[in-house]
């Protein structure tokens, strides 16, 4: 893949090439199409290494011929296998990859075992663990729908979940909600929807998270709305998790969020100081890290979310792992690895950055979407309520949100004044919105 080729050389010039020939070269090709770059890691350290080093950049500059961002995917070697969905052209070996499916990794850290069970989720991981315990049980509480802020541990349950049906020798389906989109879009574009549908309906369990990046997917919708109901007739189990509970979702069609709630439907909340303490035990003891109590009330100061503790617990691994660190981490030491992740908790904190980032990651955007000149309605009202939030939470002056979004200051008093009114005359779309996202800017 050429693409790939030129981003390598790239990086060559900024990281040097002893260090892109240690860490990037070696991760193989599995496959490729206009959009998506399939790559395997040898092991979890590199793929540590390039989410900390490389995926920010991935995101801005790995661009196809027509300037469209490539989303790579990275898998570890020997994980748990997922499904390849693969038609062959007749008599055209060039033609083998034509459609492929590949189904998300899952990681082999997140384990229903090694989870930590809090009160917050003490309901949900019981409820997996018998279903898992007892696959006989499959379909009869249907769908089980789980909620929660990014970095409550729903992708851990799920991914454990799929891990224990796998070793069950059920036929599981664990893929994140971007990449069943990507699906559909490829497989309209190839003329392939029944192998799209083959491949997502013929199997015992269908676990899908974050369902609310179908917001706004007319298609994606419509090809999930018939794959659930062919499921759930047949009494396959349906997992989903999402960021808002189903009456919350925006832009989805009522016909799915009302049989989201057909079944099992919980929250899992924000964890408190004690619980973040656990999961940054529990962590450490997966990853067979010696977290020195110093060190454990350090990260706890220091970072105010368990997906950020989690990370920087990973980088501290990775660090010492690549220097050859021995013996307990210095706080001293431990400060100057995490560098980049303490500025970026810094940043994190209520900015019109932040606001701006919570809100995009709310729709499915990017943040150039928010900040840019489009004027569909699909960019207009996030942008119209990330300019409310920055007056209204911010206390900004209307002249200084007008520089920040490009704007001129009366776009700006008209927009506020839009979704105060929509606030106010408690609409779906803008007020449900406005809820969810001031959750996650302050959980």
């Amino acid at each position: 893949m050429q693409a790939w080729k030129d981003f390598l050389e790239a990086q060559q010039e900024e990281l040097g090439v002893e260090t892109v020939n240690k860490w990037l070269r070696p991760l193989k090709i599995l496959s490729f199409d206009a959009g998506n770059l399939y790559l395997e890691a040898k092991d979890t350290f590199q793929v540590m290494w390039f989410e900390e080093h490389i995926r920010k950049k991935a995101d801005a500059r790995f661009l196809n011929n027509n300037k469209r961002r490539i989303r790579i995917h990275l898998s570890v070697a020997n994980a748990p296998s997922r499904k390849k969905w693969t038609k062959k052209a007749k008599g055209n070996l060039a033609e083998e990859h034509k459609f492929t499916l590949h189904f998300d990794q899952v990681d082999p850290h997140c384990t229903l075992s090694n989870f930590v069970v809090l009160e917050s989720n003490m309901m949900v991981h019981k409820v997996l663990i018998q279903l898992c315990a007892d696959p006989k049980t499959l379909g009869t509480v249907n769908p089980i729908y789980i909620h929660g802020s990014s970095g409550t541990g729903k992708t851990h349950l799920l991914m454990g979940c799929a891990e224990a049906l796998l070793k069950n020798g059920l036929r599981v389906i664990y893929t994140n909600a971007q990449t069943f989109t990507d699906h559909v879009v490829a497989a309209i574009r190839a003329g392939e929807m029944s192998q799209f549908r083959q491949a997502y309906r013929n199997n015992d369990v269908l676990i899908i998270d974050d369902v609310h990046v179908f917001s706004r997917k007319g298609a994606t919708q419509e090809e999930f709305f018939h794959t659930f109901n062919t499921l759930h007739l047949d009494n396959k189990q349906i997992i989903l998790s999402a960021n808002c509970p189903p009456s919350e979702l925006q832009m989805i069609e009522p016909r799915l969020t009302s049989r989201f709630e057909w079944g099992f439907v919980h929250g899992i909340d924000m964890s408190q100081a004690r619980e973040l303490e656990e999961i940054l035990k529990a962590k450490a003891r997966v990853l067979q890290f010696d977290l020195q109590p110093r060190l454990c009330e350090y990260l706890l100061a220091a970072f105010s979310t368990a997906k950020m503790l989690v990370k920087a617990l990973e980088t501290l691994v990775l660090r010492t792992h690549m220097e050859g660190v021995k013996g307990p981490l210095s706080l001293l030491m431990a400060a100057g690895m995490l560098e980049g992740l303490l500025a970026e908790e810094k940043q994190n904190a209520l900015t019109p950055h932040g606001i701006i980032h919570g809100t995009a990651e709310h729709f499915g955007l990017r943040v150039e979407d928010i900040t840019g000149k489009a004027q569909t309605r699909e960019c207009v009202l996030p942008r119209q309520i990330s300019m409310h939030l920055c007056r209204h939470q911010l206390k900004l002056p209307f002249v200084k949100i007008a520089e920040i979004f490009n704007k001129d200051h009366s776009t700006v008093m008209t927009s506020v004044k839009v979704i105060q009114k929509g606030i106010d005359l408690k609409e779906d779309e803008v007020a449900g919105a406005y809820r969810v996202i001031m959750k996650r800017l302050r959980p």
